[in-house]
């Protein structure tokens, strides 16, 4: 038995938390676009007099964009996962340009 070695360790995995049920810092942005969501839908209710319904469904865009981001993009998945998808989506998600380009350049 004096042959074992026995080593210190930590085998708990790496983690940055949770906040309001999002990972890490996760919660920031969308604590952010809430209090952007409000402030503008102050100030377009109270200042500028505007249909509190209108300014309601206004404000629920950005923050319903930022939450789905956070939600379906970044929650759970790799770091850099919502770049590719949205590479993918918008590019063609590859490293190299189609044949028709690459005819043109040769």
């Amino acid at each position: 038995m004096s042959d074992l070695r026995h080593t210190d360790t930590n085998a708990a995995d790496d983690s940055s938390g949770r906040a309001f049920g999002l990972e890490g810092n996760l919660y920031l942005p969308v604590v952010l676009a809430l209090l952007g969501g409000l402030g503008l839908f102050a100030l377009l209710t109270i200042a500028l007099h505007a249909n509190p319904l209108a300014s309601g469904l206004l404000v629920a865009l950005p923050l319903g964009a930022v939450l789905g981001w956070a939600v379906f993009l970044r929650q759970g998945k790799p770091a850099g996962y919502d770049r590719d998808w949205l590479d993918q989506r918008l590019g063609g998600g590859h490293f190299t340009r189609s044949g028709a380009q690459q005819e043109e350049i040769a």
